[in-house]
């Protein structure tokens, strides 16, 4: 089963780079969000919310996504979020979004911290996507998670993700087999077929968020619990350290993160500048 999965995923990226190379995808900027109001899940076909400014995309290279997302969100159906992110903007970094109740995103939403990670570890620069990796919705929803670094010369200028939502077919396959197995049973043979990559990234799961301000507070709770400290006694040394690990998260590659960090971590916005100050001249004075 992973192996067909894991050929659908490969297929699906062939096509994306057929369509990125060929100038034949129609795109029309007067195009909005069409909302189905039926009760089956809507889809989500452009990149403006009615009432909202609508976010500009200014590379021709992204336009031709924009329908690409539409056309992948049809054709997989309403268990996979497909969603493109233009990194001109990281705090509005969504423009196109298909299936959005799998993660419950909005246009507008921002880059989320696995995305985050990617831009300051550069990991693009030698891999050309990412597959398979653990995600959870904004309601909890665990995810399998996918994406393609969309590059222009070799500069990352956008990411195509594909979110699958698995937990219709687990229902059906606990209920397959508990018809001959016992419940006891049928949960412990679930976690012995568990993914062990999946497992592994569980620690730090890729999470959903429709501002970058509820990005930053995700990842200082993160830390804050891994201390096992009050956000309100921190140290010096703690919030230094606290500071260094956002830092390295890439959570201040977003415009107004100092003011929310700082509000966190019930100190001054000077205070966090003089700490980041103080990392980045330790950065460069390391070899």
């Amino acid at each position: 089963m992973q192996f067909f999965v894991a050929n659908i995923y490969k297929l699906l990226f062939e096509i994306v780079l057929y369509f990125s190379l060929c100038e034949k995808i129609f795109f029309d900027s007067h195009i909005h969000i069409i909302y189905n109001n039926n009760t089956t899940p809507s889809f989500l076909y452009f990149c403006e919310k009615r009432g909202a400014p609508m976010p500009a995309v200014p590379n021709p290279l992204l336009q031709h996504y924009i329908k690409l997302t539409e056309f992948l969100g049809q054709a997989l159906g309403p268990d996979y979020e497909v969603a493109l992110h233009d990194l001109t903007d990281k705090n509005r970094s969504i423009i196109a979004i298909a299936n959005n109740h799998v993660s419950g995103r909005e246009i507008g939403a921002p880059l989320t911290n696995v995305a985050l990670s990617v831009l300051m570890d550069k990991s693009y620069e030698t891999q050309d996507y990412r597959l398979h990796y653990h995600g959870v919705s904004i309601n909890g929803k665990e995810l399998r998670s996918s994406t393609m670094f969309i590059k222009q010369n070799g500069r990352l200028i956008g990411m195509l993700c594909i979110n699958f939502d698995d937990s219709r077919y687990r229902r059906v396959s606990q209920q397959i087999l508990s018809l001959c197995h016992p419940d006891l049973f049928v949960s412990e043979l679930e976690l012995g077929n568990q993914d062990p990559s999946l497992l592994k990234a569980s620690t730090t799961p890729e999470k959903f968020r429709n501002s970058s301000e509820a990005v930053a507070v995700d990842a200082i709770s993160r830390e804050v619990e891994r201390m096992g400290v009050a956000a309100d006694r921190l140290t010096s040394e703690e919030r230094l350290k606290i500071i260094t690990a956002l830092e390295e998260g890439g959570i201040f590659l977003f415009k107004g993160a100092v003011k929310d960090v700082a509000a966190e971590l019930h100190c001054s916005q000077a205070s966090v500048y003089r700490y980041l100050s103080q990392i980045r001249h330790d950065n460069a004075e390391t070899p």
